[in-house]
């Protein structure tokens, strides 16, 4: 098995790497771990002190659930049950106080923790009129995105390596030039096949004609792409996730190993 990074972004909030010599299996596998087992910090526990904004308590709350927090997996740890409840290692604090007239914002909540806050300040939460106030305590803890969106770390697809063969004297090309998209040509009117990799045309071209454009796919090569919303660097949601796999596979041997 070979890793080639292919494109990664400078604030490191998108990742693209080929993996060659895998399968498929092994790809969706490593795939549903970025996205339903990597854990995030989320608000799931909010009490309202004060609220007579137009906005319902509930309303409110499962909007601050929605807001990417900043993670810190190594001061932080899932809670195990109700003995954890008011750890300092499980849970985080955040405060939010505001008097209209106002727009509230992410950046209105406090945390006790610098190392979680809104991953973006200007999310808005609720407009506060003249006389309008909103206070509450918010509890942000891990937890993983198979249990709720909230907590999913990133968007995260994957793509078979594509083999683009062009064949610029097809007697179809003029035929059916109009159905391709107009980026993939040159000024010339010459089909580039740099262009068609390059802006991520390769579903858009394949099937039209196959005698002018063939796609050919290896599924041993497999392309992935992570976007990840902030809350943790993408490299570092596919690093997580890869020491997810291999503590799932050493429980699942020692399981084997039980097996008389």
């Amino acid at each position: 098995m070979e890793i080639r990074i292919l494109e990664k972004a400078k604030d490191k909030m998108y990742l693209s790497f080929m993996i060659r010599g895998t399968t498929p299996a092994y790809a969706n596998a490593l795939r549903r771990l970025m996205i339903g087992e990597v854990p995030t910090m989320a608000i799931e526990d909010v009490e309202f002190i004060k609220n007579n904004s137009p906005l319902y308590d509930e309303t409110i709350a499962h909007r601050l659930g929605l807001i990417p927090l900043t993670t810190d997996l190594k001061s932080y740890r899932m809670k195990k049950g109700a003995e954890d409840d008011g750890a300092a290692a499980c849970e985080a604090i955040i405060t939010l106080k505001a008097k209209g007239p106002c727009t509230v914002y992410a950046s209105s909540l406090k945390s006790k923790d610098p190392k979680i806050v809104p991953v973006y300040p200007e999310m808005p939460l609720c407009i506060l009129l003249k006389g309008q106030e909103l206070e509450l305590q918010a509890t942000a803890i891990l937890g993983k995105g198979k249990q709720h969106a909230k907590w999913t770390p990133a968007l995260v697809w994957y793509s078979y390596e594509p083999t683009v063969t062009i064949n610029p004297k097809s007697d179809q090309l003029e035929k059916v030039k109009h159905l391709y998209p107009p980026q993939i040509f040159d000024k010339s009117g010459k089909i580039d096949k740099a262009a068609i990799l390059d802006n991520n045309l390769v579903d858009a071209v394949d099937g039209v004609c196959n005698d002018v454009i063939a796609v050919e796919y290896n599924d041993k090569n497999i392309i992935f792409h992570v976007e990840s919303w902030g809350q943790l660097d993408a490299k570092v949601i596919v690093q997580k996730a890869i020491e997810l796999f291999d503590e799932n596979l050493d429980a699942f041997d020692a399981c084997l190993k039980d097996i008389k």
